[in-house]
């Protein structure tokens, strides 16, 4: 199998980490030194989806950085783009038989998954914020000794027991199990 470019070779080649400042610093770094032909991506995906590990080896040292980049750029959080960097290369490896070159090139193909990965982790992250009560706030108990607290808890309870039976079986038991565990 013929590799794209040697990875040691290629890291000759590129400027110093400290040097690169955006996204296009990275995607056009010593453009006229280095050149990938589309044909070239398209059968290092090819050998992927033929599970050849070096391949994948390959793709990674020459995309890894943008990808990193542009997750960092969206997500704010180096921990989470070092995670979901990883993430798009296990898709790039498990769903590169499904590449077409029709709807796109490699390094797009990779970058949109790359950007759908980062955007899906913000909102994870924002519906996990909004589900958590306030610092402040207290939660209601279920043990009341106030005769008035425990008449409303005992009427949330009713409205939560009415809600629950309007929805499916399979959807109802989802639901308790997460929030009512045994």
């Amino acid at each position: 199998m013929i590799f794209v470019v040697d990875a040691a070779t290629r890291r000759d080649r590129e400027q110093p980490e400290s040097e690169t400042k955006t996204l296009g610093d990275l995607l056009y770094a010593n453009k006229a030194n280095f050149s990938v032909s589309e044909k070239d991506w398209v059968r290092l995906v090819q050998a992927i989806a033929a599970r050849d590990q070096l391949a994948l080896h390959s793709l990674y040292e020459q995309t890894h950085r943008i990808v990193f980049t542009l997750i960092v750029r969206i997500t704010n959080n180096r921990e989470t783009a070092e995670e979901l960097t990883i993430d798009v290369f296990y898709d790039v490896w498990r769903r590169a038989s499904a590449y077409d070159s029709a709807g796109g090139s490699v390094v797009g193909w990779i970058m949109n998954q790359a950007r759908s990965r980062a955007i899906d982790r913000l909102r994870f992250e924002n519906r996990k914020k909004k589900s958590q009560p306030l610092s402040g706030e207290s939660l209601i108990t279920t043990t009341a000794n106030d005769p008035q607290q425990a008449w409303h808890v005992k009427e949330q309870n009713q409205v939560l027991q009415n809600a629950l039976e309007v929805l499916a079986p399979e959807e109802r038991q989802v639901i308790e199990s997460a929030f009512f565990p045994n």
